[in-house]
Formats: structure tokens, C-alpha cells, sequence
């Protein structure tokens, strides 16, 4: 049934998040559905839809979004600690909100403009995030970090989880902004932080989220100092809880994989990254599949991804390296790449079938989604909660002009002695 906030797309291929095709005449609703037009229902846009393809949004489940401020900076070619030490850690040393709220706009308009909805992000600062995601009519998952380390944004772990404890108690399960509570790692998190970080989220019904076996020494110096490995350490704490975020989860055994599904979390895969900064292996998708670990992808952030924050591009690379990891050329055809990419979104990308990177459709007309993950396309429009972030080619929520202008200057100040 039509709605005020419907949009009609006349002549246009709509792809469901079952990988369903339509062609034909269709209304996108307000609430995320969608359903065949007559031509006369009243609408707020009516669009030609000849030349589009429509698809749910992606989701990137794992990013930094003010990281933006160090991509592709001249630590590319640097292995991880020579990238933490020389780039990342001198220049977070001046992290304050102002360059948190730069660089999070900045890459909200990458966001949008390559068909992304939402982002589960981990950085300081998350109420600036949370803010610049909500002003540019997007979703997220916000992870406030806690760390025993050093923090830009507080002087120790206790205060990090008291700020989030203020903030999830006002939270509402419709608002689109969510917030979760972002350990950073077993390596940088005590024991005693993990705790408390876990009983935060069961108090508030909150998400945890948490970098999870990204690399040999990781788990090699979690085992020396508890004769566990992370996710076995974890799990013997009562870390985990439903919904718990794992990013990377690279460098885990079979019986890790298995509490993994036990205690429902969702396990993120982020290639690129990983093999950007040499992390050495990625994850073994067939070990998580089989026994039925919810596996999302993600870029990280902007600064480690070789995909930016490009989730086609990311999912590009996720099916092809499972079927290289493997010898095995059936693992994660584009549909189901696709479906990994976009799950769990009640949101609407177009995509560009006049862009050139979309053709030859085929004589069955079904090549669409493979075109999509493995060639990319332009993002047209983008419907998010019903309202229109993106139409025609044009972000309506950000300027995007003005905030790569602001990314450049901050970035002369944020590099200032560094670069």
C-alpha cells in the first residue's frame, strides 16, 4: 500500500534481500518494504527507472570513521608496527572532537556515495559520530573504545565506561544511531576492563564490539600470558554476549569458531585490511558456515583498508580471496557476497546500469549482481528510513565539496611534525 513517503521507480529491475528479481513498476516505502506500482498511487518521487538497479544498501560492520583523517597517508607500505607507531599513534596524540567530527562527515559522504547505509564504528569520541551519522540520515552502531592504554578522549578505562553507561541509558531501540561498547582487544584490555565492559552491556542491552585474533602475535601473547587463546580467553571470562561484534577473527582454532556460534555473536570478515598490513591470514569462511556463525564484512578503517570505505570493493575482495584461500572457485558467488554485504539492511541503494562496469547484462538479463560485486557500479540514489540521502548522483545530506575541504585543512594541522 502506498504511502506519503513512497518513492515509484517506473521500469526498473529491483533485486529483494532474498536475491528475488523484479522488473516492472515498484514503490519503495517508508518502512524498508516494497511492493509493485499501479502508476497512480500518490507518491513524493516518481523516477524513471530505466537504467537503475535496485538493491538493499550495504552495511559495513567493522570501521574506524574518523580514520578518514589517515587515509592513504605515507605509511602505505609499512608493516603494523611502523604504522601504528609512526602514524596512527602520533597523530591520535592530537585527537580532539573537532577532527573527530571532520573526519567522520568526510567519510559519511564516502559512505553514501558508494551505497552504504550503516556503519558499526569504533573510534573516540562516539557521541561527535554519533551526531554526524544521524545529521547525514544514516544508521550506525557507535562503539564508544575502552582501553587501559592511554585514550585521546579519557584518562582511563573506568571513565570510558561510565561516559557510555550515560549514554546507553538514554538510548531507545528505534533511534537509528545505536551505541555499543568497544573494547579494543585482549591485548589492550584488562581483565578487569572486560568484565566490567560485559556486565555494562548486559545491564544496558547493549552490543559489545571487539578486534579479535587480527594477528599471529595477538594470539601468540594472549596464550603465553593466560594459556588461552582470545576467543578461548573470552569465553572463560563470560565475555561474550548475543550480538557481540568480532572483528577479524582470522587467527582462530575450530573449537574458537564453536563458542563463537554458541554464544550467537557476529563474526566480521575485513580482507582487505588484513592483507594491507600484512595480518598474515584472513578468515576461513567454510569453518564459520559450517557451523552457522553469523559472518558480516567490513572495511576497518579508512587508514588499513586497501578498499577505503567501498563496500562493493570489499565484498569484491572477500569472495575472491576464499575461493584463492581454498582452491575453491564455488565459495561466495556474487548473490551470496552480495547478501553478506547488505544483510540486515531494510534500506535501498540504485545503482548505475548505464555505467559501463554494468554491461553486458546478458541474454538471460541476470548478470546484474555479478556485475555489481565484481566490476562495481555508480550509486544513483539511496533511500534510507524512507528519505532520499542520495538522488540522481547528488548527496542531499552533506555537502560533500565543503567536507573534503575541511578533511584537507584538518589534516594539515593533524599531521603537523608527522608528515
Amino acid at each position: 500500500m502506498a504511502d506519503d513517503a513512497s518513492v515509484r521507480y517506473r521500469n526498473a529491475v529491483l533485486y529483494d534481500e532474498n536475491g528475488r528479481k523484479y522488473v516492472g513498476d515498484v514503490l519503495l516505502h517508508q518502512d524498508g518494504a516494497w511492493s509493485t506500482s499501479n502508476g497512480d498511487e500518490d507518491v513524493q518521487h516518481d523516477i524513471d527507472g530505466s537504467g537503475r538497479l535496485i538493491t538493499r544498501s550495504l552495511q559495513n560492520w567493522h570501521t574506524h570513521l574518523a580514520m578518514q583523517l589517515n587515509a592513504r597517508d605515507f605509511s602505505d607500505g609499512f608493516p603494523l608496527h611502523r604504522w601504528l607507531n609512526e602514524a596512527i599513534f602520533p597523530t591520535e596524540s592530537k585527537l580532539n572532537p573537532e577532527y573527530v567530527r571532520v573526519g567522520a562527515q568526510a567519510a559519511a559522504a564516502e559512505m553514501i556515495r558508494t551505497g552504504s547505509s550503516f556503519a558499526a564504528d569504533m573510534y573516540f569520541y562516539p557521541a561527535v559520530t554519533g551526531k554526524v551519522l544521524s545529521d547525514a540520515g544514516l544508521r550506525g552502531l557507535v562503539g564508544g573504545p575502552v582501553s587501559d592504554a592511554a585514550l585521546p578522549s579519557h584518562p582511563d578505562a573506568a571513565s570510558a565506561l561510565d561516559e557510555l553507561d550515560s549514554i546507553l541509558k538514554n538510548q531507545k531501540t528505534e533511534d537509528k544511531i545505536q551505541y555499543a561498547i568497544a573494547t579494543h582487544s585482549v591485548y589492550l584490555c584488562s581483565e578487569e576492563t572486560l568484565r566490567r565492559a560485559s556486565e555494562l552491556a548486559e545491564k544496558r542491552n547493549a552490543r559489545l564490539h571487539i578486534h579479535v585474533s587480527e594477528t599471529r602475535k595477538e594470539i601468540a601473547d594472549c596464550h603465553t600470558k593466560t594459556g588461552l587463546y582470545p576467543v578461548e580467553y573470552l569465553d572463560s571470562l563470560d565475555f561474550f554476549k548475543p550480538g557481540t561484534v568480532c572483528a577479524h577473527a582470522s587467527w582462530v582454532k575450530k573449537n574458537e569458531i564453536r563458542m563463537l556460534a554458541e554464544q550467537n555473536v557476529t563474526a566480521v570478515h575485513c580482507p582487505s585490511s588484513n592483507m594491507k598490513i600484512a595480518c598474515g591470514g584472513t578468515m576461513s569462511l567454510p569453518a564459520y558456515n559450517e557451523v552457522g556463525v553469523d559472518v558480516r564484512i567490513g572495511t576497518d578503517g579508512a587508514a588499513s583498508s586497501g578498499s577505503g570505505l567501498d563496500m562493493l570493493a570489499e565484498a569484491r575482495l572477500a569472495a575472491l580471496v576464499q575461493r584463492h584461500d581454498h582452491w575453491d572457485a564455488t565459495l561466495l558467488p556474487a548473490a551470496d557476497v552480495f547478501s553478506m554485504a547488505s544483510k540486515g539492511s531494510s534500506d535501498w541503494a540504485v545503482w548505475n546500469l548505464n555505467d559501463i562496469r554494468m554491461r553486458p547484462l546478458g541474454r538471460s538479463g541476470n548478470r546484474h549482481l555479478a556485475n555489481l560485486i565484481f566490476n562495481g557500479a555508480e550509486c544513483l540514489d539511496m533511500w534510507v528510513d524512507g528519505q532520499a540521502v542520495r538522488i540522481n548522483g547528488q548527496t542531499q545530506t552533506i555537502d560533500e565539496a565543503a567536507a573534503w575541504n575541511e578533511l584537507d585543512q584538518a589534516v594539515e594541522t593533524y599531521y603537523q611534525g608527522v608528515e
